[in-house]
């Protein structure tokens, strides 16, 4: 359980990590391609607080409906297990054994740590082996919903503060050195919670960032002309 806890806690840290990295790359695509059209501070900062609204409201709209999919997935797996518990004990408790006897334990040993398993909570032996689903552990979609606006706002900010408190002289610059810090964070951060090497994942999150900021900077500079 322990162990599974701490699983848990590193894709949530994960999945904020990568939230945030959707809110500096999307929200710095917008300001600096409004830059590129006009300096008016007003504008870009109408531009920045647009996109970080609509992005971070989409983001949290969207995990919403994933995860609540997601759990009544898992509500109706458990639906049906509890009835087949109830009207097929002894083909429930058949079931286990074999599974564990397909992880590689004994017949006879496989079969006593079923007894065991499905005499302190039959619903989440079975559950658990049969899907992974902890019944007493199912995602909240409230809170889903708002890890992910609060991940996306926290990366959009850097951008949008970036944009407009620098001098116009300098805004995009500054804004281009604050996001590619921003990703190299992210990217690092992103690889070593997943065990990948850091420099790979570093280096395409900068040049990713990078190329959405030139287009829409190059498109914002065509249409300001």
């Amino acid at each position: 359980m322990e162990q599974k806890n701490f699983s848990d806690r590193l894709n949530w840290l994960r999945a904020g990590v990568l939230g945030a990295n959707d809110g500096i790359v999307s929200t710095a695509g917008i300001v600096v391609g409004v830059a590129g059209a006009t300096a008016q501070e007003s504008t870009l900062l109408l531009a920045g607080l647009s996109g970080l609204l609509a992005g971070s409201l989409s983001m949290a709209a969207g995990e919403y409906v994933s995860v609540s999919t997601q759990r009544d997935t898992e509500r109706a797996f458990l639906a049906t297990e509890r009835r087949e518990l109830e009207d097929e004990p002894e083909e429930e408790l058949d079931e286990l054994t074999q599974a564990y006897v397909d992880k590689g334990l004994t017949p006879k040993v496989a079969r006593q740590v079923a007894l065991e398993l499905t005499a302190r909570d039959p619903l989440a032996a079975h559950a658990a082996m049969e899907a992974g689903v902890d019944p007493y552990g199912l995602a909240n979609p409230w809170e889903a919903a708002l890890a992910s606006f609060v991940a996306f706002t926290v990366g959009a900010l850097l951008p949008l503060l970036a944009i407009v408190l620098p001098p116009p002289s300098v805004r995009v610059w500054v804004t281009v050195v604050a996001v590619v810090i921003g990703l190299v964070i992210c990217g690092w951060t992103s690889a070593r919670l997943g065990g990948a090497p850091p420099g790979r994942a570093v280096l395409r999150n900068v040049l990713g960032g990078l190329i959405a900021m030139a287009i829409t900077y190059v498109a914002g500079s065509l249409i300001g002309a």
